[in-house]
């Protein structure tokens, strides 16, 4: 099965609103990243700030992750040679399974001095759910995943930028105070996380690839937008709210119902 590389193909495998659910699709070797990834960018982005932290009990599968991508060195080198960020996954007797490395240049929303260390659960405590939807699936997949399978999913979010990095600080309604119906194709972009799963045969760690792809509204089909708008309306509670939607869904629902014409001639 495919998992594309671009928010047009990702958005179709991409969760909707409603109950959290894993969503993973088996990937072959050759779709596991990105094949032609812009890596002055992924440079630029590593150069600018600290985006590597890997804990003692990590430091052998990020050598061994280098060695994976043909790379010498360890988990940044490592990062520098691909689209995809990188972290780490590994366990112990005592703790379980916990985030004890990545190279991340392009986050979504977290940062990773402040995750490095925690369980899968604690990781994921911001998403709202996750703990009583996910966390028991989530946990059994990582505990038992054998080495050679590669696993993607598709994530999504509505934001107000194309920047690589994404982590707001300002007040959600001043964040998109811009947007309307009539400028929402050029203000809002949707940002999709193509995320992989696979396990290193040497170490036992987990590798979890994270891909950032982002594209203006007006750069997608009639249908991705319907998918994304409906996405929106149909995330409830707390999680409508961590995604700031009440800020953006009602220009996004117009410009979607605005984009309803050609829905309709691409369906006849």
């Amino acid at each position: 099965m495919s998992l594309g590389f671009s928010v047009e193909t990702l958005m179709p495998r991409a969760r909707g609103g409603g109950a959290l659910r894993m969503g993973l699709v088996p990937l072959a070797h050759d779709q596991w990243l990105h094949p032609a990834p812009d890596l002055a960018t992924r440079a630029a982005a590593f150069d600018a700030g600290d985006c590597v932290a890997v804990l003692p009990e990590a430091e052998a599968a990020a050598r061994e992750t280098a060695a994976l991508l043909g790379v010498a060195g360890g988990l940044g080198e490592a990062a520098r040679a691909v689209w995809e960020d990188l972290c780490l996954v590994t366990s112990d007797a005592d703790r379980g399974y916990r985030l004890t490395g990545g190279a991340v240049a392009f986050p979504t929303d977290w940062r990773l001095p402040e995750k490095l260390g925690q369980s899968l659960t604690q990781v994921h405590a911001p998403i709202h759910g996750y703990a009583e939807q996910l966390s028991k699936g989530v946990d059994h997949f990582v505990a038992t995943l054998p080495a050679g399978a590669i696993y993607g999913r598709a994530n999504w979010f509505v934001v107000p930028t194309a920047a690589g990095r994404y982590l707001p600080q300002d007040d959600p309604a001043q964040r998109f105070a811009h947007v309307t119906t009539a400028n929402a194709g050029d203000t809002l972009f949707v940002r999709c996380e193509r995320q992989t799963l696979r396990r290193l045969p040497a170490t036992g760690a987990v590798l979890f690839t994270i891909g950032i792809h982002v594209a203006p509204l007006h750069a997608l089909s009639a249908g991705v937008v319907h998918r994304v708008a409906d996405a929106v309306a149909q995330t409830g509670g707390g999680e409508h709210a961590r995604r700031a939607a009440p800020f953006y869904a009602e220009a996004l629902a117009g410009y979607a119902a605005a984009r309803r014409d050609e829905l309709v001639e691409t369906i006849e």
